[in-house]
């Protein structure tokens, strides 16, 4: 018979996988990118040795491994997060003038560049849908994990603009909130999948929304903690459904329309 664990017990168990910077036997292997949890790389000679013992990327997510996933109990964690959201701008009328094929394209190499920008930054990328990122910034990421979400937010914007493109380029929109948030497994039994959900996740998602080509737009305390990031912004009010007050924001041009 298999034995139950408290609810308690798994709550422990998240505090400890996301409740702070880990440092482990396999930080001393060589080299980034590595999992953000238990800091094992996927690449190089630590790459390497992490596959010959059975670890590997998990496939639903680029930042994880595999093992940390399947070791993961039920249930989550509510937890001080920064979401950030970043969405290809006019991606219909794009994704028609293109086609299918070339439109795939440049969706994979946004993926990569967005991948590569995020997990430098000790984010764990939580999904990749049509041309929509969204990633998680977690205090095991260290201390500075609310800045590094925005510090990401600029950086993307920057990357996707100067990057090489076949054809037509791609404009984003990013939204950044953060907030406490429920970081967990989710779903029914046999396809529960780590996510985080609540108002947190929810109102970052309307300012992406938002969010011309080229915008940042930025909760008002992430904003006051790193505003020395920003040059020129915008403060203005946006209704978020379900909330009965306006969300007080900063919009920030990064790249010019």
């Amino acid at each position: 018979m298999t034995e139950t664990i408290p609810t308690s017990d798994h709550a422990k168990v998240w505090q400890m996988l996301l409740g702070h910077e880990h440092k482990t036997i396999f930080s001393a292997l060589p080299h980034d990118p590595r999992c953000q949890i238990c800091r094992i790389p996927f690449a190089g000679f630590g790459g390497l040795i992490g596959r010959a013992i059975g670890f590997k990327r998990w496939n639903k997510n680029p930042t994880l491994c595999n093992r940390c996933v399947d070791s993961m109990p039920a249930g989550g964690i509510e937890i001080d997060t920064a979401v950030l959201f970043a969405d290809i701008r006019g991606s219909t009328a794009l994704a028609e003038r293109l086609g299918p094929s070339e439109f795939a394209g440049i969706l994979n190499r946004y993926y990569r560049i967005a991948t590569d920008v995020l997990a430098s930054r000790r984010a764990i990328i939580d999904k990749m849908i049509g041309d929509e990122v969204m990633a998680l910034f977690l205090p095991l990421a260290g201390k500075t994990y609310r800045r590094a979400a925005v510090e990401s937010a600029i950086a993307l914007q920057h990357a996707v603009n100067d990057a090489t493109w076949e054809g037509e380029a791609p404009r984003i929109g990013i939204g950044v909130f953060a907030g406490v948030a429920f970081i967990g497994r989710v779903g029914e039994e046999n396809a529960k999948d780590f996510t985080a959900l609540g108002d947190t996740v929810n109102v970052a998602a309307r300012l992406q929304s938002e969010a011309l080509a080229g915008e940042v737009i930025i909760g008002e305390e992430l904003y006051s903690e790193n505003s020395d990031l920003f040059q020129k912004v915008e403060q203005r009010s946006i209704n978020v459904r379900g909330r009965q007050q306006p969300v007080n924001v900063h919009v920030a041009p990064i790249i010019s329309r």
